[in-house]
């Protein structure tokens, strides 16, 4: 997930400088929320790993 996150970051990069508002203001809102996953996820994993007692790392 985050590696689309970051596709879509690089997709609206390339738009901004390219003058696509409109694809840019499109791919940053699609990589704000798959980001936002990433770490919603990422953090529910580890605290469940915390409290089974397992090492996450």
């Amino acid at each position: 997930m985050l590696k689309w996150a970051i596709i879509f970051f690089v997709i609206s990069l390339v738009a901004g400088a390219l003058g696509f508002t409109n694809v840019a203001s499109g791919a940053r809102g699609i990589a704000r929320l798959l980001f936002g996953l990433f770490l919603v996820i990422a953090v529910v994993i580890v605290i469940a790993a915390i409290l089974m007692g397992q090492a996450v790392f």
